[in-house]
């Protein structure tokens, strides 16, 4: 048997199964969702909203505590494991972040590179 009777005998088993998920997964993909579905969800922030995220730093024995340094927002800090997070550069006239460290000395120091 030569492999283009192979991929001819395939080809129609290939074709059924195709079919097949177009059948049964269509109608499951486009059902409506009712809004009071929406009704249960509860809105919240869950980190520094409309930017990206351009460094992270952590302090190394603290697995809760992290800071993240953003293109054009500032830097924010989370000590809860990224549940919530608090923007700690706001103050400052460069909010532009290109990289972060946290001082081996301190762990209250955090070190910025901005610009």
């Amino acid at each position: 048997m030569n492999t283009n009777s192979i991929k001819q005998k395939r080809l129609p088993f290939a074709e059924f199964i195709s079919l097949l998920l177009i059948i049964f997964l269509v109608p499951a993909l486009s059902q409506d969702i009712s809004p009071d579905q929406y009704d249960q969800l509860k809105y919240r922030h869950i980190g520094p909203v409309g930017n990206r995220v351009v460094s992270v730093a952590g302090i190394p024995g603290n697995p809760l505590t992290y800071y993240a340094g953003a293109a054009s927002g500032g830097i924010w800090k989370t000590i809860d494991g990224g549940l919530n997070w608090q923007p700690i550069f706001d103050g400052q006239p460069v909010h532009a972040i290109g990289a972060l460290a946290v001082a081996s000395s301190d762990p209250n120091v955090v070190w910025a590179g901005t610009g």
